[in-house]
């Protein structure tokens, strides 16, 4: 394949050009199992390029770790190599995990049915701003009171973490549930008209309410990023 901008050649269809530095690619989509990954690669919507990864699943205990994160590698080796806008991500939560770990790209799951039809689909909503802020930052500096002690930073930490999330806003703990031995869990629940959700945290007996303030201008839009974040959460294992 040659680049769309100078005709050089490229090494695989869809990758960067370095010749003139322009992209062959704005969009990845990657549809992960435990031992296969599809990654492909769009432009406008149109399929440009088309790459499987393949691993063997290791049972060792001590090769385990070091064969998942070279799987994962080599699925954000071709991410990588396309420089993409966006970054669409189903299958496998581990290894998606994993892969994202390894990417710098804002990085959205859709679901696993036809995960590039999803794609298409999702990209013709209007585009959401994407905060440039750090996580301390949009926490902003609250000294509110927190469930779940270091368990519970961390799931707003999560949350914290997603492009179009604000600020977190620390809301009341209510000490009247009923008890739980799961640990801290987190929800992100139904987005508001304004695109707004909310965040529950759970800590045995103890609930806390937190209002998550995103770029969603509405309903719709505020249900992606809620799917979002509680795919996050997920992954992070503060969901089931």
């Amino acid at each position: 394949m040659e680049c769309r901008c100078c005709s050089s050649d490229l090494e695989r269809p869809g990758d960067y050009c370095l010749v003139c530095r322009s992209a062959n690619a704005d969009t990845v989509v990657v549809d992960c199992e435990r031992e296969r990954a599809t990654v492909t690669s769009l432009l406008d919507d149109e399929v440009v390029a088309e790459r499987t990864v393949t691993t063997a699943e290791e049972d060792d205990e001590r090769w385990a770790p070091a064969e998942l994160r070279n799987y994962a590698g080599r699925i954000a080796d071709e991410v990588r190599r396309k420089r993409p806008e966006e970054v669409y991500a189903a299958g496998d939560r581990e290894v998606l995990a994993a892969v994202r770990a390894d990417l710098h790209y804002p990085f959205y799951r859709v679901r696993d049915e036809d995960p590039i039809e999803a794609v298409r689909q999702r990209r013709g909503e209007p585009a959401l701003e994407v905060v440039e802020a750090t996580v301390a930052e949009k926490l902003g500096g609250s000294h509110s009171t927190l469930i779940g002690g270091r368990d519970g930073q961390a799931a707003l930490e999560t949350v914290a973490d997603h492009p179009h999330v604000k600020k977190i806003v620390p809301g009341p703990i209510d000490a009247g549930g009923s008890g739980s031995r799961t640990g801290v869990r987190a929800k992100a629940t139904r987005a508001d008209d304004t695109g707004n959700v909310r965040l529950l945290i759970r800590d045995g007996s103890s609930v806390q309410e937190n209002r998550v303030v995103t770029t969603a201008g509405d309903r719709k839009l505020g249900e992606h990023v809620r799917a979002d974040l509680n795919d996050a959460l997920t992954e992070a294992g503060f969901r089931d």
